[in-house]
């Protein structure tokens, strides 16, 4: 027989009040629906509009890195028409820049941010897509849209190297050509798949250079744990308990993933970005209940019913990068 408490009594007699004051702080209920977007298809910024300036976009150009030894890869510098050297840009830093690139793809990056910069939803802004590196002495110009072979060294891993080949090799490089903001409130970091765990794992380690992230379809998975190899590496998968214990950090974060998305021997990937979301409102909530000072995550999730692939993290870019640069 279930045993009725003073306080059961009272919470059957005044259950609207008592449903009230034990929701204040709680966390979200698990079993409630979720909100999934369906028809994401390209859009009108996929395409270049009557009268906005394409801009220019340079490369591919290699680049060598100290930081991952023995690797080449290749990059891209998209140049609006809007830029003036005695002004500074801002930035975007995309991975995986052979596909983000690509005009007929799902990306088409350059295309997206000259339509948003003429629209003024976006500040004029240098574009940087850099490739993964390959371990070859010269990048291979057979790959053609697939994956160079040390990306998941780079991009999976929980380490400060991505961030540090970024800000300390690869942007210093394209800062000597171009005027680039000092602001990390305007500088984004970007990506889909490995791409994603990547750009945010550089706003992790720097959240003093990169605060905001696009991240898609992200591997918040296993890839990079290897505990035997290395001194226990750590992997996507510890993301949503490092979130919840550390110190917040103040970014702002456009997550996307399908309900479709890969389940396999690294993890259940949609699992993996919805872990990722709840440890993020978890911080949040732990840090306005005790009344700590300092930033919160800025967050909007949009799952899709789609499976791991650029097509609607493509058809999202324009609304993710309005969402990024909106005023808060």
């Amino acid at each position: 027989m279930k045993r009725v408490t003073i306080l059961g009594v009272l919470c059957l007699l005044a259950l609207p009040l008592c449903s009230i004051a034990k929701g204040q702080n709680a966390a979200p209920d698990p079993q409630a629906p979720l909100s999934v977007r369906t028809n994401v298809t390209l859009t009108a910024d996929h395409e270049l509009q009557a009268g906005v300036p394409a801009g220019e976009l340079k490369g591919p150009f290699e680049f060598k890195s100290d930081i991952f030894a023995g690797t080449t890869r290749r990059y891209w510098v998209f140049v609006p028409a809007q830029y003036k050297p005695s002004e500074p840009a801002s930035l975007l830093v995309f991975q995986d820049g052979h596909r983000a690139t690509n005009p007929n793809g799902s990306l088409r990056i350059q295309t997206v941010m000259a339509n948003l910069i003429a629209q003024g939803a976006m500040p004029v802004t240098i574009g940087l897509f850099i490739t993964p590196g390959n371990l070859s002495e010269r990048y291979p110009d057979d790959l053609g849209w697939s994956n160079p072979d040390h990306r998941w060294q780079e991009y999976d891993v929980v380490s400060d190297a991505y961030s540090r080949f970024l800000t300390d090799e690869l942007i210093p490089e394209i800062a000597r050509q171009y005027h680039l903001t000092n602001d990390p409130e305007q500088r984004a970091i970007g990506g889909t798949s490995s791409g994603a765990i990547a750009a945010f794992t550089a706003a992790w380690f720097r959240p003093d250079y990169f605060r905001k992230v696009y991240s898609a379809i992200g591997s918040f998975v296993s890839i990079g744990f290897r505990p035997k190899e290395y001194d226990h590496q750590y992997g996507g998968h510890d993301y949503p308990a490092l979130i919840r214990r550390e110190p917040i950090r103040p970014l702002r974060i456009f997550m996307q993933d399908g309900v479709h998305d890969l389940d396999n021997e690294w993890g259940n990937w949609f699992l993996a970005n919805q872990q990722m979301a709840a440890a993020f409102k978890y911080a949040n909530r732990q840090a306005d209940k005790t009344n700590q000072k300092g930033p919160r995550y800025e967050l909007k999730t949009v799952w899709t019913d789609g499976e791991h692939n650029d097509a609607q993290p493509g058809a999202l870019l324009p609304e993710a990068l309005r969402w990024l640069w909106a005023e808060n």
